[in-house]
């Protein structure tokens, strides 16, 4: 998967990323005395001398003239054991930890100030934010827009990013796939940059004028301080299911950390999807003003609570109502509880596009575009039937061949409730695995979600990483073989490995009236084996078996949710 669960070494990333990253400053920076950064920091300079700083880096591969480097400690190397090629970049002083001095001290002479912070990784937002002026109170700073949730982030910033354009603003966007500032993509390789990234983006989106960006936030990037001194205009919640329990350890810790987001401190305003527990009672919790949102009639109930603690309430003030099929999407109604409302249409197919259309269309209008503005846009431009690689990307049509994200239970049951098609003759055909060093606990009870919803599944092999692979995917078989042998399903399980293989076999499979679903991986173009990314993309390998097998491949190449 894209995401870490570890902080990233400060020289963690490769020549290519560290040329991405030089993309991301703006191109005036007022200089900073380094004596004002000191008192920030509240520590005395160690001489002087008279040196001010124009940039910020913890990657010393990204470093430029003028930069202030962090040296942080990293999951393998601490930063300190790379002052020496930051300076010679030319990084013109340091900030440490007390570790990353005495690793300093046992070498040669930096030659350049060395600050010394208890926590340096809590501070580089603050730094950054001082550092480039990223978000002043000047009115000319874009409108910001943050999703977070377990699923559907990626969507919904697209589907964000997507209206607003079509409401005439210039836009930019933070996010798994891909970074965008203006006309200008970035590929992106953290579901959201380290902090000093975030606010050198955020300036240069300043700097060119732009209007509003959306950001996807993850639960990593509030625990590792990626989003630290951002303030957002608001921000969505859009679900909370098992994930990353690999870095939270409980659900209860995991919904902790993505509450954090919702505090006057990181937002103005927020809207929460109350479909879920985990929703409801951020609602109730959240201390920020706030505007609730039902995409199903089961999240409005009557009032009491539920197995959070949280209170629940019949009443919401956005709620979709009135859905109908059209064409492989959805049309709805958006209500407000004061009695206004809007015709909505995703193109995409699936529940989980409702919400995300419904989330996108709530935050825009929480943001204070008029409602009569907004429908003229939905109308004129129909911006839910939007590119998202790796999302519900359709492959082919006969047979039905798509590659969805889906990497957690939540996620791959709704992606195989989306795609199963009514016809009675057609078959479903899953290919999917788990992440090693991830969240294990969700690998049999995926096994088992498929077992439950597919008529073949074949469980191979997604990102290993340092894992032994034949051992994830015995995690996963023993979930769907026992839901089929207690259940009494009917479905085939396979096992199939290296995945382009098993991808091959669900092809051989398949007849024209079948549905193959390729889950977990989406966009990802390597996989991660052993520490080595070895090329592979499933929607380049579902193409190459399909034509092999005489199948005629989608022209489109990006019809996703």
């Amino acid at each position: 998967m894209s995401e870490q669960n570890q902080a990233p070494t400060n020289a963690g990333a490769d020549g290519a990323e560290a040329a991405e990253r030089q993309g991301f400053r703006p191109t005036a920076v007022a200089a900073v005395p380094l004596s004002v950064i000191a008192e920030e920091l509240g520590v005395a300079l160690p001489a002087a001398e008279s040196i001010h700083v124009t940039g910020i880096s913890l990657n010393s591969l990204s470093v430029q003239p003028g930069d202030l480097y962090l040296a942080l400690p990293g999951s393998s190397r601490h930063g300190a054991d790379f002052v020496a090629q930051a300076i010679e970049a030319g990084a013109v002083a340091v900030v440490t930890d007390d570790d990353g001095a005495r690793l300093l001290a046992l070498a040669a002479d930096t030659g350049v100030p060395v600050l010394v912070v208890d926590s340096p990784r809590t501070l580089a937002g603050r730094l950054a934010s001082l550092i480039y002026k990223s978000q002043p109170d000047d009115g000319h700073t874009p409108t910001l827009f943050g999703v977070t949730g377990t699923n559907g982030k990626t969507t919904t910033t697209y589907f964000i990013n997507s209206l607003l354009r079509a409401l005439g603003r210039t836009t930019g966007l933070i996010g798994t796939i891909e970074i965008l500032a203006g006309a200008d993509a970035i590929p992106s390789l953290l579901t959201t940059p380290e902090s000093t990234d975030v606010h050198a983006l955020l300036a240069l989106m300043r700097e060119r004028g732009l209007d509003a960006a959306s950001m996807e936030v993850s639960s990593h990037a509030v625990s590792f301080h990626r989003v630290d001194a951002v303030r957002f205009d608001v921000v969505g919640f859009s679900n909370l299911t098992q994930d990353h329990l690999d870095l939270h350890g409980s659900m209860e810790d995991y919904y902790l950390t993505k509450a954090e987001l919702f505090t006057p401190e990181r937002a103005r305003r927020a809207v929460v999807t109350v479909d879920d527990d985990w929703g409801r009672r951020l609602a109730a919790e959240a201390p920020l003003p706030l505007a609730t949102l039902s995409t199903v009639a089961s999240a409005v109930g009557e009032p009491g609570a539920d197995h959070t603690g949280a209170p629940q309430s019949p009443t919401v003030d956005w709620m979709v109502a009135g859905q109908r099929a059209r064409g492989l999407g959805t049309e709805f109604e958006l209500r407000h509880r004061g009695g206004s409302s809007l015709r909505v249409h995703t193109g995409l197919p699936g529940s989980f596009n409702v919400a995300n259309a419904a989330l996108a269309t709530a935050m825009v209008l929480e943001s204070g575009v008029p409602l009569a503005e907004v429908q003229a846009a939905l109308d004129e431009h129909d911006p839910f039937t939007v590119s998202v690689p790796g999302r519900m990307q359709l492959v082919s049509t006969a047979p039905a061949a798509v590659v969805d994200f889906a990497h957690n239970p939540d996620a791959l049951q709704r992606a195989l409730e989306a795609v199963r098609s009514p016809a009675p003759d057609s078959r479903l055909i899953v290919v999917f695995g788990a992440t090693g060093q991830r969240d294990q606990g969700k690998r049999p009870t995926m096994g088992a979600i498929a077992a439950r919803l597919a008529d073949v599944v074949i469980v191979s092999d997604d990102d290993p990483h340092d894992e032994d692979a034949a051992a994830i995917r015995a995690e996963v078989l023993a979930g769907a073989e026992a839901a089929r042998t207690a259940e009494g399903l009917r479905c085939e399980i396979i096992e199939a490995y290296p995945r382009e293989e098993a991808i091959r076999q669900a092809v051989e499979l398949a007849t024209e009236r079948d549905t193959i679903l390729v889950a977990g991986r989406g966009h990802e173009v390597w996989q991660e084996v052993k520490g080595v990314n070895l090329a592979l993309d499933d929607r380049v390998e579902l193409r190459k078996s399909l034509t092999a097998r005489g199948f005629s491949v989608s022209t489109n190449e990006r019809i996703e949710s």
